[in-house]
C-alpha cells in the first residue's frame, strides 16, 4: 500500500474527471489534498468524497489562466494544510480542431491554462518543495502530441508537448534540490472523452482496437492510484519522464 502521510498535495481542475481521480487517489495514500478549480460545486462533490473516506481535503476556487490566482491557491494551500509535497498540474482547456478552424483566443487559452498554468505554478511550489526536503510535480501530457496523424489535434498536441519540455527543464534543474518533476498521458473515462466518443462514435471504435489492454482507464483505480505511487519514495530514482497510463497505445520513445 502507498504511504503518503503526512503530504501535501495541490491538484488544478480537480473538480472531476483525471483530476478528481488523481486526488482520490492520493488522498486514499494519506495525503492532504488542496483541490482547485473555477466550480466550487464540483470541488465541493470531490471533497466530500475524500472526506466521507476520513481524508482531508481542502476546496480552492480560482482560474488557472490568472497568475494572481494560481498564486493564491499556493499560498491557501499552504497556510491550510502546512506545506506543498506533491503538485498536479491537470487543469486544461483543449484547443481542438483543424489548424484553419482553431482562432488565435482558442490557442492562447490553450497555452495559458496548460504550459503557462504549468511552468508558474512549478515555480510558485519550489521554495514550499525546497524547504520540505523535497518534492514530486506531475504535468499532464497527451498521445495527441505524437499521433501518427495529426490532424484536427495540431493545435492541442503543440500545448501538450511544451509541457513535456517543462517537465524535461526542471527535472533537470531541480534534480539537486530533492524534487523530481514527471509527465503522465492518460487514458481515462473523463467528461471530456466520453464527449468525444459520444460525437465520434466511428473513430472511437478504431481508437478503442489500438488500446492493448482493450479498455479505457478508470479515473482513480487506474489513474489517480497510479499516480500516488508515482509520488511515493518507491519511485524516488525516476524523474523527467513520460508516463503513458493508456493501457500500452502510445510510443513515447
Amino acid at each position: 500500500m502507498v504511504d503518503l502521510a503526512g503530504k501535501v498535495a495541490l491538484i488544478t481542475g480537480a473538480g472531476q474527471g483525471v483530476g478528481q481521480g488523481i486526488a482520490l487517489g492520493l488522498a486514499a495514500a494519506g495525503a492532504a489534498v488542496a483541490v482547485t478549480g473555477r466550480t466550487a460545486a464540483k470541488l465541493d462533490q470531490t471533497c466530500a468524497l475524500i472526506t466521507e473516506r476520513g481524508g482531508r481535503a481542502l476546496a480552492i476556487e480560482g482560474n488557472v489562466k490568472d497568475a494572481v490566482s494560481l498564486a493564491a491557491m499556493v499560498d491557501q494551500a499552504v497556510a491550510e494544510l502546512g506545506g506543498l509535497d506533491i503538485l498536479v498540474n491537470n487543469a486544461q482547456e483543449v484547443p481542438n480542431g483543424p489548424l484553419l478552424d482553431v482562432s488565435d483566443e482558442a490557442f492562447m487559452a490553450g497555452f495559458e491554462s496548460g504550459p503557462l498554468a504549468s511552468f508558474r505554478l512549478m515555480k510558485l511550489a519550489h521554495p514550499h518543495m525546497v524547504a520540505r526536503g523535497g518534492g514530486v510535480i506531475v504535468n499532464l501530457a497527451s498521445s495527441a502530441g505524437i499521433r501518427w496523424d495529426m490532424s484536427g489535434f495540431g493545435a492541442y498536441g503543440a500545448v501538450k508537448q511544451a509541457t513535456r519540455v517543462l517537465t524535461r527543464a526542471a527535472a533537470a534543474e531541480w534534480g539537486r534540490v530533492g524534487i523530481r518533476v514527471l509527465t503522465i498521458a492518460p487514458h481515462a473515462e473523463s467528461p471530456g472523452l466520453k464527449w468525444w466518443v459520444a460525437n465520434n462514435p466511428d473513430e472511437a471504435k478504431a481508437f478503442f482496437r489500438t488500446i492493448p489492454l482493450g479498455r479505457i482507464g478508470q479515473l482513480e483505480e487506474d489513474i489517480g492510484r497510479a499516480v500516488a505511487a508515482l509520488c511515493s519514495d518507491d519511485f524516488g530514482y525516476l524523474t523527467g519522464a513520460t508516463i503513458p497510463l493508456d493501457g500500452g497505445q502510445a510510443n513515447f520513445d
